[in-house]
């Protein structure tokens, strides 16, 4: 089941006190390009994040943007340095006795000093905070995974579409190949008989003629591996995941051989149908780009 590149998750768990949102969304692009926001309080957790994703995702530019919320009460805790606040009340005394200032130093501005007093987290449990992210990770992963899964299935359809198209404009090409050189052939007798009158017409002459015409127009090979191509996407498009480089491989090779019948083309209407075919095979390559 093909994906789309394009999606989007969310998911909020909440355990005792702590919350966790994790939203994500995609877009194209050649590899797996991942840009993590979230609290500093969990950036000890970005590769196991990475590593978690990539059992969803194998392409794609994504941004994941997670909250966390812990109601809890005692957070934190203050802790005073003594060390420190005696080693700033001793160089203040020395500046005093040094420069003949009066020390105006009160507890209250002791304790504004860098590092003297400081707010300290409590030991935080990394398993459990852990857990609680990782579920919310899951959720929102497994709704990234439905979203893309939904709009893969819609490009499958609209691909599809495109290339019994173009299966419908290679029989074209092929039907009229024939009338091509049935017409070059009347055209050229014609031709000669306005130019020679009565003369008698080497048939022998005409006949190669037409030969080296018909082998210089001839597509062939070209709309058999066409055809080959077209075929081979559509069962490509059958296969599980990780198609999209296949996929936009087998169109180079699709447009290769519309090309050379264009190349090829000496009548109007055959110029037209490669043309159509060059412009379904532009819109599937675009499509395909979508594609996981």
């Amino acid at each position: 089941m093909i994906k789309s590149m394009t999606g989007f998750g969310r998911c909020e768990v909440s355990r005792e006190e702590k919350k966790f949102i994790v939203e994500l969304k995609s877009v194209n692009h050649r590899y797996l390009d991942v840009n993590i926001r979230m609290p500093k309080k969990l950036n000890f957790f970005e590769a196991a994040i990475r590593t978690l994703l990539k059992k969803y995702a194998h392409r794609g530019k994504v941004d994941i943007f997670i909250t966390y919320e812990d109601s809890a009460q005692d957070q934190g805790s203050l802790k005073y340095n003594e060390v420190l606040a005696g080693e700033y009340l001793k160089y203040l005394r020395q500046m005093e006795e040094q420069f003949h200032l009066e020390n105006d130093i009160r507890v209250s501005t002791l304790s504004r000093y860098p590092d003297v007093i400081t707010m300290e987290d409590q030991t935080v449990d990394e398993e459990a905070l852990w857990n609680g992210l990782k579920e919310a990770l899951e959720g929102a992963f497994t709704q990234f995974v439905e979203t893309r899964t939904v709009e893969g299935e819609n490009l499958k359809k609209d691909i599809i579409g495109k290339l019994d198209g173009m299966l419908e404009v290679v029989d074209c090409i092929e039907t009229r190949s024939p009338q091509i050189v049935a017409e070059y052939r009347a055209k050229l007798e014609e031709k000669v008989k306005e130019l020679l009158g009565d003369t008698q017409v080497d048939e022998g002459r005409i006949a190669a003629e037409i030969v080296i015409f018909a082998d210089k127009i001839c597509t062939d090979e070209e709309i058999v591996r066409l055809r080959s191509h077209i075929h081979h996407m559509k069962n490509t498009l059958d296969e599980k995941e990780g198609i999209g480089r296949k996929l936009d491989f087998i169109a180079q090779e699709m447009n290769r051989e519309a090309n050379t019948i264009l190349s090829k083309a000496n009548d109007l209407e055959v110029s037209n149908y490669a043309i159509s075919l060059k412009t379904e095979i532009e819109k599937v390559r675009e499509q395909i780009q979508n594609i996981e």
